[in-house]
């Protein structure tokens, strides 16, 4: 994380967040003072380095916010005397958003373990055992030898045998043998492998159904906001649509013309992409643009200068002034060139 302080009539700050940022140079891009440079994006990337992904040079910078405006991912910080740049009311505001409905949500889970940046946490309730059967069981202590066939076989690891350290003192193999009933789903199969039928088993869910409740799934989703970066994995994963995402920004992202992809022995547009949205596919890069925010920093990567983003659109509303309406439309451009 760095600060970039002014002091007088208005007290400025510009922080940089360094667990938010994704590497992807907008900031360096529309820069107004080129006081912003991408640092070494790609070992950190690739786990090679600690450091931060952008350089701001104090001197340099003239606390004006605009990269903060630009940034669709709250890498940036601007504050103007303690205010978030969000308060403000003549700054840009993005309308870019993520929501998961808990009344659609049947806590799959699926979202959760596909997000790449680990924005969505799940918390599923289950029925107990208990709640779902019903049965009886019952353990011959005297005719029980403590083979512990059934302690294996249990497919609901459900029998614990609390076994002696034999010696000549102790003769006992085990002292104990218990069924936890809260696990037990009354199959039966221990009954059928003990070779002593010290093991009786009643089964009578079938018997008591009607009064078993309906198994409910119940739980809770949260989207973190501050992690989510709109790469819109969680709608597209989502079974039942309770996933819906607008992304900072609309358009196209494809290959130049005649591109050879290095594939296996370069990868660096995968390696830096934050959505997870490149894959490689037979010794070459394919991206997936369903789960691609138009960030750019693959472009960036790319030492072939191979990727093209062409942004048609952006979600970025209330730009009050005319030269910084001019320069945040430059992002619109297309972003190919390498900086690496």
């Amino acid at each position: 994380m760095s600060t970039v302080l002014r002091q007088g009539k208005e007290n400025r700050s510009l922080t940089h967040k360094n667990d938010h940022c994704v590497g992807c140079g907008i900031c360096a891009d529309i820069c107004p003072t080129e006081a912003i440079r991408l640092g070494p994006v790609m070992p950190v990337a690739r786990g090679l380095l600690e450091a931060d992904l952008i350089n701001i040079n104090q001197k340099e910078c003239c606390l004006c916010g605009l990269c903060a405006a630009s940034c669709p991912f709250n890498a940036l910080e601007f504050k103007v005397d303690g205010k978030t740049a969000q308060e403000l009311k003549n700054y840009p505001q993005w309308t870019h958003d993520a929501n998961i409905d808990s009344e659609t949500c049947i806590y799959c889970g699926r979202c959760e373990t596909a997000c790449p940046q680990d924005a969505i946490y799940l918390k599923r309730v289950l029925p107990t055992v208990e709640e779902l059967v019903r049965g009886e069981t019952d353990i011959d202590q005297e005719k029980c030898i403590y083979c512990g066939i059934c302690e294996e076989m249990c497919p609901a690891d459900a029998i614990d045998i609390e076994f002696n350290e034999i010696d000549s003192n102790n003769p006992q193999v085990a002292s104990d043998i218990k069924i936890d009933e809260s696990k037990c789903i009354y199959c039966g199969i221990c009954k059928r492998v003990c070779p002593e039928s010290a093991i009786k088993i009643v089964c009578t869910t079938c018997m008591s159904h009607e009064d078993i409740v309906i198994p409910k799934i119940d739980g809770s989703i949260i989207l973190d906001d501050d992690k989510c970066i709109n790469c819109g994995w969680c709608q597209e994963i989502c079974p039942v649509d309770a996933a819906t995402v607008i992304k900072p920004f609309e358009g196209e992202i494809f290959y130049v013309n005649d591109f050879e992809c290095k594939g296996d022995s370069c990868h660096a547009c995968a390696d830096v992409c934050p959505c997870n949205a490149i894959s490689m596919v037979d010794n070459k890069s394919v991206i997936n643009p369903a789960f691609c925010t138009l960030c750019g920093a693959c472009a960036k990567a790319c030492p072939q200068k191979g990727i093209v983003i062409k942004r048609s659109s952006m979600n970025l509303d209330n730009i009050k002034s005319k030269s910084w309406n001019e320069r945040l439309r430059g992002l619109l451009h297309q972003a190919s060139q390498s900086k690496y």
